[in-house]
């Protein structure tokens, strides 16, 4: 049975579960151009992308939108690798003002499409309740989970930074390059078993 507050706990574990490793992966590589003195914009990106899969989840759950399972499995590791391919081809110094909000949009853009792979399932959670309190606590429980895992991947560069000296943008490639490989692998698996 769905209790309201489990929309909480189920949207946490839609981001935190290492079955659910598509999040955990975008999450990761869309944090990867970014330095520990950039979390601020980091917390508005990933809030973009919540914003994004809320508003897929309530178009979705209302009806207004179809789903497809088959192409959303396909446009969620392509969402992975383009944000690997332009934290890859642009420079710390490229992140001016103009692009960090092109990256907000994309990441609202990209929500979008991530919101749809949740879409079937939060709408059977949603069967006989009001959307708006399930919506919410759903939402807040991914963006719980998203600080989390930002919180963790910071914690990670920090070491890197402090006790390897490491530079950034060899962090920057390794994390962005293992996010392209991962993706890939599973859209080459996604296509492969269609």
């Amino acid at each position: 049975m769905v209790t309201t507050t489990s929309f909480f706990a189920t949207g946490w574990e839609h981001i935190v579960d290492i079955n659910a490793y598509d999040h955990l992966l975008f999450v990761t590589t869309l944090c990867a151009a970014y330095q520990l003195v950039q979390w601020r914009q980091i917390l508005v990106i990933i809030t973009a992308f919540t914003v994004g899969h809320s508003v897929t989840l309530v178009l979705s759950s209302l009806g207004l939108i179809p789903t497809n399972p088959s192409i959303i499995e396909i446009l969620v590791p392509l969402t992975i690798m383009g944000t690997a391919i332009a934290n890859i081809v642009r420079h710390d110094e490229d992140l001016g003002a103009r692009a960090i909000k092109l990256s907000y949009a994309i990441a609202l853009l990209f929500g979008l499409i991530h919101g749809l792979a949740f879409a079937s399932n939060f709408k059977v959670m949603m069967f006989g309740e009001n959307i708006l309190l399930p919506l919410f606590l759903f939402n807040l429980g991914i963006e719980a989970g998203q600080v989390f895992i930002v919180f963790l991947f910071m914690g990670a560069l920090w070491l890197y930074n402090k006790f390897l000296s490491g530079e950034h943008l060899k962090w920057n490639l390794f994390v962005s390059g293992a996010g392209f490989g991962i993706a890939f692998t599973l859209l080459l698996n996604t296509v492969g078993s269609a």
